[in-house]
């Protein structure tokens, strides 16, 4: 292709050239200029000839409209031709035979003819003058090699290179550095929400449990309806801080064999009246004869809870469906299946596949803080399970949860299905009870909880004190905070287990923290029972049960 080259005279052999052009992986081509700019293709390489073909057909003319994608792109090549300065890398992209887009950067320059021509050409024509030996035809179509004798006149020679590779490992760079930033920001809010968790779930504790005790005692009362109130927003500002602290970091489980009916009856049971209030009705259809799961009852519990809210502010915004359906069923003979599923508005695919996205929330501002389905998806990850979606725009909502079936291999004991509804049961009459906090208002709480069942309860405001009083007598249980000033909860644990074996192990812990590194080493080792605040009154009452019983 001695065409694309200036010499001073036709080289002895112009096959070498040739086959260079034949060789180059980038485009070449000389194009015909016209009064209105750049033309037919005279000459072109097969890189060229591959790149604008792409997986089959006839490629275009390269300055044709079919070629470019943006017609933008090519006038600013024609107009940056008109310029005397040679075009370099400039960014575009063309359209492929086959429709696909290739990014390319094209370099460009306008020269004259090669010798054995005349020079002077009227750029009025457009023909160009002179000799043209061409080996196939004129057209870029269907041409393959073109060797060029003599041309005379003026052309614009281009390389045009392609850069999609480029274009993708720079723009997988970039999700990564992306992915990079939000993970940073990720671990930045595990480390903030680990800092203040302490002081966000005292007084939480401590709301929450005065709401439970006005409510189971007001309940017969005119006041009756505004301490259920209260202690539903009390139960949802505590259930909006654990999803927070479960996202931000993995929370210490405890796992047990878990009866998965029992679970679900349960969770629905709770939820039931506040979905009814909704004008809501639940169905609930549970498979005979489940394997148990290996699990922590509580997540689960957690999980079925999200899903049921879920299903019940997805029917109330819309004012569409009035039923929510929750089944168990065996998925095959290694795993179970949890469904809860909805009649109400659906959702987009679009929607769909955000769902699970942290703080991805189609509802109000101040009505939900997107987590509750990231939950959700991290709780059943964690249990080796997955968690399926199906739903379509005005025909509901279907979410299935698939977890591994315990085998016979599993070693562990069996979840305690006692619970404990109020505090008539005065199972405590004649035990003692130590209580260990620094939160007046959470211990207060406590205390008359605990007294209601029937213990004799003796207070400590940190943990020096509390270690003084388990040292000058012994107790049917212990409670403690995990964090106190002056000793605190493990070095408490650590002293009472060298003087009371038989005592430390009566000791139960709760926290505020997120019972990350140190706490959850700590909580691990010593194998003591542990809640985390804000906690219900009642599930203390079956732990303290499990301990005293």
């Amino acid at each position: 292709m001695a065409a694309l080259i200036e010499t001073d005279g036709h080289p002895p052999d112009e096959q070498p050239w040739q086959a260079l052009a034949d060789l180059l992986p980038v485009g070449l081509a000389i194009v015909s200029l016209t009064p209105e700019g750049p033309g037919r293709v005279i000459a072109a390489n097969p890189a060229l000839l591959a790149l604008l073909r792409g997986a089959s057909g006839t490629p275009p003319e390269l300055f044709a409209d079919a070629a470019w994608v943006d017609p933008e792109e090519r006038n600013r090549l024609r107009a940056a031709l008109r310029e005397p300065h040679p075009i370099v890398d400039m960014p575009a992209r063309l359209r492929r035979a086959d429709g696909s887009v290739a990014h390319v950067e094209i370099t460009a320059v306008v020269g004259g003819g090669s010798a054995g021509g005349s020079a002077d050409v009227n750029v009025g024509t457009h023909e160009l003058q002179g000799t043209h030996e061409l080996q196939g035809t004129h057209e870029l179509r269907g041409t393959q090699r073109l060797q060029v004798g003599t041309l005379s006149g003026r052309c614009v020679q281009v390389l045009v290179r392609d850069v999609g590779e480029r274009r993708r490992r720079e723009e997988q760079s970039r999700d990564l550095y992306q992915q990079l930033l939000q993970a940073e920001k990720m671990a930045a809010l595990g480390q903030t929400m680990s800092g203040v968790a302490h002081e966000l779930n005292n007084p939480l504790g401590a709301i929450l449990a005065l709401a439970e005790r006005l409510r189971v005692q007001g309940a017969r009362t005119p006041l009756a309806s505004g301490l259920h109130t209260l202690h539903k927003e009390a139960e949802r500002a505590a259930r909006i801080a654990r999803q927070l602290l479960t996202f931000a970091r993995k929370r210490q489980t405890t796992r047990l064999m878990v009866p998965l009916n029992e679970v679900v009856a349960e969770t629905v049971r709770l939820r039931e009246e506040d979905l009814q209030r909704a004008g809501l009705r639940v169905s609930v259809d549970l498979a005979d004869d489940l394997p148990d799961v290996f699990a922590d009852p509580h997540q689960l519990q957690q999980v079925v809870l999200n899903l049921l809210i879920n299903a019940e502010h997805a029917m109330v915004r819309a004012e569409v469906g009035r039923l929510v359906r929750v089944r168990t069923s065996r998925d095959d003979t290694d795993h179970v299946r949890i469904e809860v599923e909805d009649d109400g508005p659906g959702m987009t695919a679009d929607v769909v596949s955000r769902i699970f996205d942290p703080f991805f929330t189609t509802k109000d501002v101040g009505e939900g803080t997107g987590l509750g389905l990231a939950v959700v998806q991290a709780i059943v990850a964690e249990h080796g399970g997955r968690i399926d979606v199906a739903s379509t725009p005005g025909a509901g909502a279907r979410f299935a949860v698939v977890l591994p079936a315990a085998g016979a291999t599993v070693q562990a004991p069996r979840m305690q299905t006692t619970v404990v509804a109020d505090t008539s049961d005065r199972f405590g009459e004649g035990l003692r009870v130590l209580l260990a906090d620094d939160e007046p208002a959470l211990a207060g709480a406590v205390a008359d909880t605990l007294r209601d069942a029937g213990f004799e309860v003796t207070m400590a405001g940190d943990g020096q004190e509390a270690l003084a009083r388990a040292q000058a007598q012994t107790f049917d249980a212990v409670i403690c905070d995990l964090r106190m000033p002056r000793v605190d909860g493990p070095t408490f644990y650590r002293a009472i287990a060298a003087i009371s074996p038989p005592q430390a192990r009566r000791v139960i812990f709760v926290t505020g923290d997120v019972t990350g590194t140190e706490a959850a080493r700590f909580l691990d080792e010593s194998g003591c029972r542990w809640l985390a605040k804000p906690f219900r009154l009642a599930e203390l009452l079956r732990v303290v049960r499990d301990v005293v019983g």
